[in-house]
Order: structure tokens, then C-alpha cells, then sequence
């Protein structure tokens, strides 16, 4: 008898303990709510848009709010320190691109942030392409004609708007200056919208940043992109020639978009988020409002993200390196 109530007992207390597991790897799954997707950039720009599309999406597919929270300011750097002290719960998430993720690290000698460390990739979902763009107050329309325009209106000089200080865009004016023999000066915003409003009030004469940041204005035919980098042109872009036909080498490896955690998440909360951002790209309507604005839309998995980031850190790297630039 005690030996069948011994027996009865340890039934009972592992059903327990497989109860309290089951229970435990529910509540890794469960997504309390609600869910807040910080934008290193001000409203009305590229990056803000692309947020703002996925999260109407994403909060179906989590059954929770998912708020854009706009963290402008430092090229994404309080945006990633703001990542970085959050709870790793999974309600706290960072859409970023490249500049924030990969470049600032290579250039700011104190960011504030590791994103290796500090920092677990989600899921990627899109690239894109940096582009010259110039503004209605030129006659050019192609890359030859702006360079024309340049040397004749300006003596071989002019001011270029950037996104951020110390990106992508700024190593490409100064490139493209030395490959075109011009003075070109970068002048660094605080985000792409506030650029665009000066290239569309003609206060500059031309912008680099991301196809997504130009399109809407280049389809309304307010300022218009002479170059894109990349191996092929764009499709949203098809008229566009790349940097690369131009004679200008070296610039095919494109950019990121994805969705960063802090270190720590749990793998179980990661992986139902990537799941989500893989259903809601999967979706024509997502899809389709995503390449309009000039993204090659495609999934990237966290482990995928990760071998991007390196990669493109690498190239980048490099890149920075040769141009002379030095951590500041």
C-alpha cells in the first residue's frame, strides 16, 4: 500500500514539474503587449514609413499594439543606447538600416552600443540602394549633366546633402567629388526628411541617400536620381543607371533593413517574432508597398541577418579605411 501511494506521488509530482514546464514554455511564447518599434529617424522619412507599414501588420500577427516610437537623433545612436537598456522581453524593438547598425560602430569611436554584443538580430526583410539625387533648381537629368551643371554654375563646387553625418551617403559624395574632379561638400541633416524639404525648396542642389527616401519625390517628379549603387539598377528605378555603369566600381554590396532585439531575448521569443516579420512580408499587399518605395524585399532569418551584418561591416570597413576617415 505505501509503495502504490509512493508511486502515486511520484506520478503526481511529475505531472507537476511537466505541467510547470509547459506552462514556463508558454509564457516564452506569449507576447505581452504592447510592442514598441523605435525609428532612429524622424517621422515623414523612408525608414519611418517602412515602420510604420510592418507594424500595422505585425500587430495582427502577434495579436498586440505594435507602436512606432521615433528616437531621432545621432544618426540612430539614441534609437540603439535606448535598445540597449531595455528589458530583453521582446516588447522592445529597433527597425534600423545599416548606418546605425554597421557604420556608426566604424566610425564613432564611442557609440554607445555594441551591436554584436548588445544587440540579437530579429529577421531581416529588404535592401536598398543609396542614390544621388539632384534638386528642381538644376536643369540636369542625368550624372553628366549635374557634373556639368557643377563646374559651370559653381566652379567645380557644391554642397550635398546627407542623411546623417559620418554615413554611407557622405564616403559617396566624397567618392563621387574625386572621381568627378569636383569640390563636392557634404552637408549632414538630421534624418532624410529634413534634407528633403531643402533639396525640394531648392536650399541644395543635391541629396545621396536611399531610393526609399526619394521615391515618392522622384515619382512626382520634383527632384530626380541621376546614379544608384548596386550590381543592377532598380526595379522601381528602371531608367536609373547604377554607379557601377558609370565607371564608378566598387559600391554593388547594398544595404539592410532588419528588426534588432536586446541582448538577452529569449530564442523562443526571437524566433515567434521573425516568424511574424516572415508572414507579414509575405503578404501581396506588404510586398507590394515596400518594392514601390525601392526595397528588394526578401527574409532574412537572425542567423542570416547576422552573417549580412559581418560581411557588410566587413566591405565597409575597408571602405572607410582607405578614404582616410578617422574614428571620432
Amino acid at each position: 500500500m505505501r509503495q502504490f501511494q509512493v508511486r502515486r506521488g511520484l506520478r503526481g509530482l511529475c505531472k507537476t514539474l511537466a505541467l510547470s514546464a509547459l506552462l514556463a514554455a508558454g509564457l516564452a511564447q506569449a507576447q505581452s503587449g504592447p510592442v514598441k518599434l523605435m525609428v532612429g529617424f524622424p517621422p515623414g522619412g523612408g525608414t519611418d514609413a517602412i515602420a510604420r507599414i510592418l507594424a500595422d501588420k505585425l500587430k495582427d500577427q502577434l495579436g498586440v499594439p505594435v507602436l512606432v516610437d521615433n528616437k531621432a537623433g545621432a544618426g540612430g545612436q539614441i534609437a540603439a543606447q535606448a535598445l540597449k537598456a531595455a528589458p530583453a522581453d521582446g516588447n522592445t524593438l529597433f527597425l534600423s538600416h545599416d548606418h546605425t547598425i554597421t557604420i556608426l560602430p566604424l566610425v564613432v569611436k564611442n557609440p554607445g552600443y555594441d551591436s554584436a554584443r548588445d544587440f540579437v538580430p530579429v529577421a531581416g526583410f529588404a535592401t536598398f540602394a543609396n542614390g544621388l539625387a539632384v534638386s528642381g533648381g538644376t536643369p540636369a537629368k542625368t550624372m553628366a549633366e549635374y557634373v556639368a551643371w557643377v563646374q559651370k554654375q559653381g566652379a567645380g563646387k557644391d554642397t550635398v546633402g546627407v542623411p546623417a553625418p559620418a554615413s554611407v551617403p557622405e564616403f559617396l559624395v566624397k567618392v563621387i567629388g574625386q572621381k568627378y574632379k569636383l569640390d563636392l561638400q557634404a552637408a549632414p541633416y538630421r534624418g532624410s526628411a529634413p534634407m528633403m524639404a531643402d533639396m525640394l525648396g531648392n536650399q541644395i542642389h543635391a541629396g545621396v541617400g536611399s531610393v526609399p527616401d526619394f521615391i515618392e519625390n522622384q515619382k512626382a517628379g520634383k527632384i530626380r536620381m541621376v546614379a544608384v549603387l548596386g550590381s543592377a539598377r532598380q526595379a522601381a528605378l528602371p531608367d536609373v543607371p547604377t554607379f557601377a555603369e558609370l565607371g564608378l566600381a566598387g559600391f554593388e554590396d547594398l544595404p539592410y533593413y532588419g528588426i534588432f532585439a536586446p541582448k538577452g531575448t529569449p530564442q523562443a521569443t526571437i524566433d515567434k517574432l521573425g516568424n511574424a516579420v516572415a508572414k507579414v512580408i509575405a503578404l501581396p499587399e506588404v510586398r507590394e508597398r515596400l518594392t514601390a518605395m525601392g526595397l528588394s524585399v526578401g527574409y532574412m532569418t537572425s542567423a542570416q541577418l547576422a552573417s549580412r551584418e559581418q560581411a557588410y561591416a566587413k566591405t565597409w570597413a575597408r571602405i572607410i579605411r582607405d578614404s582616410g576617415f578617422k574614428a571620432q
